[in-house]
């Protein structure tokens, strides 16, 4: 199972393997207060991506697509092979720094996994 949460949410144990998918550590949390098991920063979209998209609804399905262009390549596909196999046998939390619970990374990044672990179990 895949689900998403802030970082500034408190951590519960039903988050499972906990990711932190930003390129950049949240702002005003203290990396010892995080818990969190991995930082994955290869699945963050490129700095270049996150400045251009920059939260602007009007960008975002230009930013979903170019974002799963990026999910392709070497790096972050390995992590996300990884990703999926741990979740289906565990829960894995994606967190994220995003105010925006609805158009941010760890939204396109859960669909991708969904979408590979629903082909696994086909």
């Amino acid at each position: 199972m895949i689900k998403m949460k802030r970082a500034y949410e408190p951590a519960q144990k039903k988050d499972g393997y906990r990711v932190l998918i930003d390129r950049l550590w949240p702002r005003g949390i203290k990396k010892a207060k995080l818990i969190h098991d991995e930082w994955a920063k290869e699945l963050a979209p490129s700095t270049e991506l996150r400045q251009n998209f920059g939260h602007e609804l009007s960008e975002w399905k230009k930013f979903r697509s170019l974002y799963k262009k990026e999910l392709r390549h070497k790096e972050p596909s390995q992590k996300i092979s990884l990703l999926v196999k741990l979740a289906r046998h565990k829960t894995v939390t994606l967190v994220y720094s995003s105010r925006d619970e609805e158009h941010n990374d760890a939204v396109v990044l859960k669909e991708v996994l969904e979408r590979m672990l629903n082909k696994i179990a086909g």
